[in-house]
């Protein structure tokens, strides 16, 4: 499944998460491949003496090009069209799949190759193709189990990081011979075996098909080139082998130049797979008479990142560079896991970038930001330096606004209200101090939700200002404001 029709209907993240934390083995496979990522990439971003001036360079370069996107998305499509490549302008989900349709469909074709691509899982675009009788075989070896498995990703960088060797297994065994090559009869749950069945699995498909889609990681302006990074090689195969490939990227992945790719290149593959550089990084710049394919399509979706853009705090989100190092820091993540999110984007970035790109009306994106303890655990290894704990309080602040949380935005009246006046202040706080043996330890009715996860305070006997008066003999009760 895609993120799409995949994710329609489900339930608030506070209910998923509860379900999700009461399975023991989703909570094991979690921990287990979090902390193991976690721990490659600080070893070799602690290689690098200059790694917060390199996270500040990525931070002022993508700062720098979403203040002048327009002129570089222009430069961009000049450079690809320059360069024999179509450029396709999509505002929202539904023009971009039928954009991709009808190539496919021009083609003449019924079945496309796919790199793994967050921006068309985002869009629904297997679905879409589904309904019109073209069939999409992902090749990213965690996304065909994903696919095999009729799932849904609950990672960034590994969609399926919540099922472990042994359910891969029965998926490939139940699930291969359906979408093509059958899995092997004496398939065993070894890794190397594993990979391998997916090889021979997939070999025809690359072979064969005529049309392959892609996202990109980066999109250079100055040249029209286009970047994929990749592990295993799948992405290469889609990228060179077929006749035709459609692109679609989201309007926020340029830079201006290849120096400032160079920043980039450095920064995800060490934030996202602990390695120092990616096996595979492939690049293509429109289409050459005797290599790769012969027709380009490049799709910029928007998708409501231009709404993003436009709020002076949330539009830092738009650095994200998809390393996915914030989920694996994230308490909420490695015990929740990334179906909780409702979103092909889970975790802290998910949490930010989610309710921004499809608002907070529903009950599912209102819930998002508030999916965080604001350790700041996120914010410390991003990157590219994206405050989402900021951004976090940023869109509470927004759903609040907009009438959701009532007993929140109640709550927070009154305390604007008491901590407008000095004297009304001092006068509450007398009353708790008088009243502290009788505050309870749950409060009742919605607020019995907060402080069942939270020690209530006791109120102090004196407050400091009276304390202060008694130590300096001044009056204890200040004059109220005019």
């Amino acid at each position: 499944m895609s993120n799409g029709s995949a994710f329609l209907g489900l339930p608030a993240f506070p209910g998923a998460a509860r379900e999700a934390v009461g399975n023991a083995q989703l909570r094991h496979n979690l921990r287990k491949a979090t902390h193991t990522i976690r721990s490659k990439r600080a070893a070799v971003v602690g290689e690098l003496d200059d790694w917060e001036e390199l996270r500040a360079a990525g931070k002022a370069v993508k700062d720098h090009t979403l203040r002048h996107l327009d002129h570089y998305l222009v430069r961009l499509e000049e450079a690809v069209t320059a360069a024999g490549g179509h450029v396709h302008w999509a505002a929202d989900a539904d023009e971009a799949n039928r954009i991709v349709t009808e190539l496919v469909r021009a083609t003449g074709g019924h079945d496309v190759v796919k790199v793994k691509s967050m921006a068309t899982q985002e869009i629904g675009l297997n679905e879409a193709l589904e309904a019109e009788g073209i069939r999409a075989y992902e090749t990213d070896l965690a996304e065909l189990i994903v696919q095999l498995g009729d799932d849904r990703p609950s990672h960034i960088l590994v969609p399926a990081i919540h099922r472990n060797r042994s359910e891969i297994r029965e998926i490939f065994l139940r699930e291969m011979a359906a979408w093509g090559e059958p899995a092997p009869d004496d398939l065993t749950d070894e890794p190397r075996v594993l990979a391998e069945a997916a090889r021979r699995h997939l070999r025809k498909r690359f072979l064969t098909a005529q049309v392959a889609v892609s996202g990109a990681n980066f999109m250079v302006a100055e040249t029209g080139t286009l970047v994929v990074v990749e592990s295993e090689g799948n992405g290469r195969m889609c990228l060179t082998l077929p006749e035709t490939l459609i692109s679609v990227v989201g309007i926020e992945k340029v830079v201006p130049t290849w120096q400032d790719l160079a920043v980039f290149l450095q920064l995800l593959p060490r934030s996202s797979t602990g390695e120092r550089m990616n096996p595979y990084t492939s690049m293509w710049t429109g289409v050459a008479p005797s290599d790769g394919p012969r027709n380009f399509h490049l799709v910029l979706l928007d998708n409501g990142r231009s709404r993003v853009l436009a709020d002076e705090v949330g539009r830092q989100t738009l650095r994200c560079i998809r390393c996915s190092a914030c989920l694996n820091v994230c308490p909420v993540y490695e015990r929740a896991g990334g179906h909780a999110y409702g979103s092909v984007y889970p975790g802290p970035i998910g949490a930010i970038l989610t309710p921004q790109l499809r608002g907070t009306t529903s009950e599912l994106d209102a819930s998002l930001p508030y999916a965080s303890t604001l350790c700041g655990a996120c914010y410390e290894v991003c990157p590219v330096a994206i405050d989402i704990p900021e951004v976090l309080v940023h869109l509470r602040e927004q759903v609040v606004e907009g009438g959701g949380h009532r007993a929140e935005r109640a709550a927070m009246k009154a305390a604007g209200w008491i901590f407008a006046d000095p004297a009304r202040l001092a006068r509450v706080q007398r009353v708790a101090g008088r009243a502290r043996r009788i505050v309870p330890r749950r409060l009742p009715g919605p607020g019995a939700a907060w402080t069942d996860t939270r020690d209530l305070p006791v109120p102090p006997e004196q407050s400091f200002r009276d304390w202060w008066a008694a130590e300096r003999g001044r009056p204890t009760t200040p004059r109220s404001n005019p």
